[in-house]
């Protein structure tokens, strides 16, 4: 299941389809071919096949009336291992719809992730490894300029999902809020509330002096922030649960570490950490009756 980050990174992608040819320009440096439109085209990469292929994004980008590059958007905000086979069955098959060149990129926030995400594929054909692109937290610009957001709203909001924590989150707020005010009312909402939830107090106290009385609207927005805070506790319960058994000195194995960092059920968590205090395994702890 899709969460609400994953979606909204993708969303930012999709409503600016040049957005992802820019960053890989300008954040990563990779060289494209000059173009003059981005398209949205369809994210399902189904084969004959009966396997399902559907990426986050895929932007056409057209010199004129030529289709110059295919440029295929993924959001990663956790390894994954099935994607190590899928990204190039992406690139392929993109490559015999569109017969055109393709390029993949990654946007994957965390640092470990994008790590993992940026190691070369090793297909096994020889001569064909592929080496995503990754747009990692800190490659994100910091869009301070107003006149720089108004052009590039969505980067904007990226800037302040990446770095609103940051000293430059105040600057980010205050280049953004003049801009959010002049966008069409359901995208003026949305990106408010995400820029406000993304950013740092001093940056928060700012917008609220700037636009008083305001309350989150939209119900995208809503229900981003309650994820956001309900996967902030059990993150906290899941981390909680670790250091019981450090201290115990229970041994975790990488792969159950990895199973109760992804476990999203609060109440699961609170049974696996009482049992943690008493348990003399790790199994014992996370093993349930079906």
């Amino acid at each position: 299941m899709l969460s609400m980050a994953h979606e909204i990174l993708a969303d930012l992608f999709k409503t600016r389809p040049s957005l992802a040819a820019e960053m890989l320009v300008e954040a990563l440096d990779v060289s494209l071919p000059d173009y003059t439109e981005a398209r949205i085209a369809s994210a399902d990469l189904t084969e004959i096949q009966p396997a399902e292929y559907r990426a986050d994004v895929v932007v056409l980008l057209f010199d004129g009336a030529v289709l110059v590059r295919v440029v295929i958007v993924e959001v990663q905000l956790a390894t994954d291992a099935r994607k190590r086979f899928t990204w190039p069955a992406y690139a392929t098959v993109s490559r015999a719809i569109h017969e055109c060149p393709v390029a993949l990129l990654v946007i994957a926030p965390d640092p470990a992730v994008a790590a993992w995400c940026a190691e070369p594929i090793e297909t096994g054909i020889p001569g064909f490894v592929l080496s995503p692109a990754v747009l990692h937290r800190a490659a994100v610009p910091i869009v301070t300029d107003r006149e720089e957001a108004a052009r590039r709203p969505e980067l904007g909001v990226l800037s302040a999902m990446a770095h609103g924590e940051t000293e430059a989150g105040e600057a980010i707020a205050s280049a953004m809020l003049p801009v959010i005010k002049e966008l069409d009312a359901d995208r003026s909402r949305l990106y408010y509330d995400l820029v406000y939830n993304s950013v740092n107090e001093a940056a928060r106290r700012v917008l609220e002096a700037m636009m008083k009385n305001y309350e989150y609207q939209s119900p995208f927005a809503k229900q981003y922030v309650a994820q956001g805070r309900a996967e902030g506790r059990t993150e906290e319960a899941a981390r909680a649960l670790l250091t019981v058994l450090r201290v115990r000195g229970l041994a975790v194995p990488e792969a159950v570490r990895e199973h109760i960092l992804a476990q999203k059920d609060p109440e699961r968590l609170e049974r696996w950490l009482e049992k943690a205090a008493v348990a003399a395994s790790v199994a014992a702890v996370i093993d349930e009756p079906n």
